[in-house]
């Protein structure tokens, strides 16, 4: 079989065409890793914007370089060409930030978190997917729909026009074994034109930041700030709800999500945060549980008397907060308060 992935690697042979943090990353590369001092003279949104260009930059010729390097260094020899990658982007901004903010500004750049393409893929909405995905050539999309997890391929399918879905579809049912340079020349093109662009564009939703922090409140604080949002903005407030990701949204957790949660639970917490939840929940925790183990922790929590309400709401938080890590980890799958769908964190 043979494939044409739409994207190749980009190669820069005229400056020219390079854009002002583009020429700026060019020659922060050819300085290195001794001169990376350099950088702190630079403030952070220069900084993020001189590394989204070094990141995807490519090969840049040694004409190039001696071209954007001669006000700086007199009597450059040419010393070759250089390449622009995430990797050697990464090494040199350690050379003076910390870790916890490279580590940051990195996972910014690369787009979707993930350890692989496939699992940066699996990390991408479906629909934004798909409307990628729709103007490639059907069997490129049969490799890719391949190679990611089926749930996520089927909503991706879902999500393109039939007629294209049916022959990718086909192309699929009739696939060889694919040849490990062509896998990789997939990956490279949506890694450099897909994920990319992505990291550039996507911003934040609001609304979704907003539900972050309501989740964060006690109950009383949420209540008292959802209430006050209706008066000035029901829609708003509407849409905050509905993504928010509260406690009793554990309720939608299958069984062997209980069961999962259960084990990364300490018990006193659990003892405390079931002492809040509703029957129904209260219910839905014990019958995963052993006879033994659900009689016991029905005593302990009859041994604690009365509770602090926000000690309670802490519990309820942190166990939450355990269950969101265990999403992302992909061992447990979470429905929003808004609906069936898979919440990614």
């Amino acid at each position: 079989m043979t494939l044409t992935p739409r994207g190749k690697s980009k190669s820069i042979g005229d400056s020219s065409r390079l854009s002002g943090p583009e020429k700026a990353a060019v020659i922060l590369l050819s300085l290195g890793e001794d001169h990376a001092t350099i950088w702190k003279a630079l403030d952070e949104e220069e900084i993020k914007e001189i590394s989204q260009a070094m990141a995807g930059l490519g090969t840049v010729s040694a004409n190039v370089v001696e071209e954007l390097m001669v006000e700086f260094v007199s009597g450059m020899s040419g010393g070759g060409a250089i390449m622009g990658s995430f990797e050697q982007t990464q090494k040199l901004l350690a050379a003076f930030m910390p870790t916890e903010k490279v580590d940051s500004l990195m996972e910014e750049i690369r787009g979707p978190a993930g350890r692989t393409m496939w699992d940066k893929l699996a990390n991408v909405n479906e629909a934004v997917l798909a409307n990628y995905l729709k103007n490639e050539y059907p069997q490129t999309v049969a490799v890719i729909l391949s190679k990611i997890k089926s749930e996520h391929a089927a909503r991706v399918l879902a999500a393109l026009p039939e007629d294209f879905a049916l022959e990718c579809v086909m192309r699929m049912l009739r696939m060889e074994p694919v040849q490990r340079e062509i896998l990789d020349k997939i990956e490279q093109t949506l890694r450099t034109e897909f994920m990319s662009n992505l990291a550039r564009t996507s911003k934040r939703d609001s609304h979704e930041m907003m539900a972050e922090i309501f989740n964060s409140f006690d109950r009383q604080t949420e209540s008292r700030f959802i209430a006050a949002l209706e008066e000035r903005n029901r829609e708003s407030a509407e849409r905050i709800r509905a993504l928010m990701f509260v406690f009793e949204d554990l309720s939608k957790l299958d069984p062997g999500g209980v069961q999962t949660l259960l084990r990364a639970v300490e018990k006193d917490q659990l003892a405390l945060a079931l002492k809040g939840a509703s029957d129904a929940l209260r219910e839905m925790f014990f019958s995963n549980m052993s006879e033994r183990a659900a009689k016991i922790m029905r005593e302990d929590m009859e041994s604690m008397g009365p509770v602090r309400l926000r000690d309670v709401d802490a519990a309820q938080m942190a166990m939450v907060q355990v269950a969101k890590d265990l999403a992302a980890k992909g061992e447990i799958m979470l429905a929003g308060a808004g609906g069936d769908d898979e919440l990614i964190y």
